[in-house]
Order: C-alpha cells, then sequence, then structure tokens
C-alpha cells in the first residue's frame, strides 16, 4: 500500500546567500594588497638556481632598474633608468632613499630592512655596482636580488 502523493522536493531557500556573498568579497578584500606603486620600468628578471623567498615583505624596499615604458620612454629614452618609488632618480639619490624607507619602520625594524633590486637581466653591471656602492655609503649592506627560479637539469 503506497502512498500516492506530489512528492516534490522543497525549493533551496536562498535567503542567505547574500551574506555567503558579502562574507566572501569581505574576505578577499581583507587578504589582497594593493601595488603601492607603479612600475615606470620594464624588466625581465634573470633566473637562478638558489632562491629564497623574503620573510617579511613589509621589511623590503624595492630599486627597480629598467627600460622606460610608455609615455616615459619617449620623454626619457631607452636607456636603462633607477626607479625609486614612483619616480625616476639617480645613483646618488639613493642615499635619501634608503634613510626615508628606513624613518618609516619601528627602531626594532630598521637593522632588518632589506633593499631589493629588481634589475633587468640585460642591465650592465656598471648600473649594479653604482647602485651598491651608494647603499654601501648609505649603510645598507642587506640587499637582495629578485630573479626566477629554473630547475637545474643534471
Amino acid at each position: 500500500m503506497k502512498k500516492k502523493g506530489n512528492k516534490d522536493l522543497p525549493p533551496i531557500s536562498t535567503a542567505s546567500l547574500p551574506d555567503v556573498i558579502f562574507m566572501i568579497l569581505f574576505f578577499f578584500m581583507v587578504s589582497t594588497t594593493m601595488r603601492e606603486q607603479e612600475l615606470f620600468v620594464k624588466y625581465t628578471l634573470p633566473n637562478a638556481t638558489e632562491v629564497q623567498k623574503l620573510e617579511k615583505k613589509s621589511l623590503v624596499s624595492y630599486i627597480h632598474i629598467g627600460e622606460p615604458v610608455g609615455v616615459w620612454a619617449a620623454q626619457y629614452g631607452t636607456a636603462p633608468r633607477i626607479q625609486l618609488n614612483d619616480a625616476f632618480k639617480t645613483a646618488q639619490d639613493i642615499g635619501q632613499f634608503v634613510a626615508a624607507e628606513r624613518d618609516k619602520l619601528n627602531e626594532s625594524e630598521r637593522a632588518q630592512m632589506t633593499i631589493a633590486l629588481k634589475a633587468d637581466e640585460n642591465i650592465s653591471m656598471g648600473t649594479i655596482t653604482d647602485i651598491k656602492q651608494e647603499l654601501r655609503r648609505a649603510n645598507a649592506l642587506k640587499i637582495s636580488y629578485a630573479a626566477y627560479k629554473t630547475l637545474e637539469k643534471k
């Protein structure tokens, strides 16, 4: 004796759907970091076999070295330029840049500050040496070179 009735499934409640979407949106807004500076130069990072990730990115200041792009290429040409934050600078301006970046950090973190060089793989070593000399004068002795990791072939 079977009961003959309409056995439709109840509709799925969508009342909490906006709450779920809002929570996901809020999660991505909180966890995503925005680029703090606009890149005025283009560079292709060199390849390296020994690569380490930097521990605290908040203690890292970046120096970008490469060819100007877009409007900047028309103004400055295609010669490699140094970008510090949102401006083109010379190697002599690096001391002021390091001092300003160091002042942004807490007193306890200043000794751990790292300068990361993001340089095009075709930049001359003379330019890199000039930058390293200025960093040495500014007492910024922790230097990191940005690179892509390549797999070693045996």
